[in-house]
């Protein structure tokens, strides 16, 4: 027996890769470290953009490396053990972390930001050209 999906049905042309994003989507469990989402709408009537930003508490600017790999967004913290440290009690968690998000087409980061412990991202979302092209059809006989 076939595996039906939503993108099964032959409406949707092309969309395989992003049936294969959606599963892996799911199956990435991890909420570390966590994370908010907000739009921001400019106040100038140039549209909106997109912040993203991560409770990176303990991490410092070079700790954190933000990185764009074709449409994914890729935010990476390492944080290297201080050997002069002698730990008596240790419940401060200093765990590297990976984030991925997927990015639309066309979408650009504009920059990041570190501040009081949260990572923001700024992101840009433009407007989508409305393009309507007509297909000639040929006749043959």
């Amino acid at each position: 027996m076939t595996r039906m999906t939503p993108f099964s049905n032959p409406l949707f042309l092309g969309f395989e890769s992003m049936e294969k994003t959606l599963e892996r989507i799911a199956k990435s469990g991890d909420s570390y470290p966590p994370y908010n989402i907000e739009r921001i709408r400019r106040g100038n009537g140039k549209g909106e953009l997109l912040r993203i930003t991560l409770a990176v508490a303990g991490f410092s600017e070079h700790d954190l490396e933000v990185t764009t790999e074709e449409n994914q967004l890729i935010i990476r913290g390492r944080q290297s053990d201080d050997a002069e440290r002698e730990y008596l009690h240790r419940g401060i968690a200093s765990r590297q972390f990976q984030r991925v998000f997927m990015l639309a087409d066309g979408m650009r980061v504009l920059g990041a930001e570190l501040r009081n412990g949260l990572l923001s991202i700024d992101l840009d979302r433009p407007e989508p050209e409305r393009l309507v092209q007509k297909i000639n059809i040929s006749v043959r006989d």
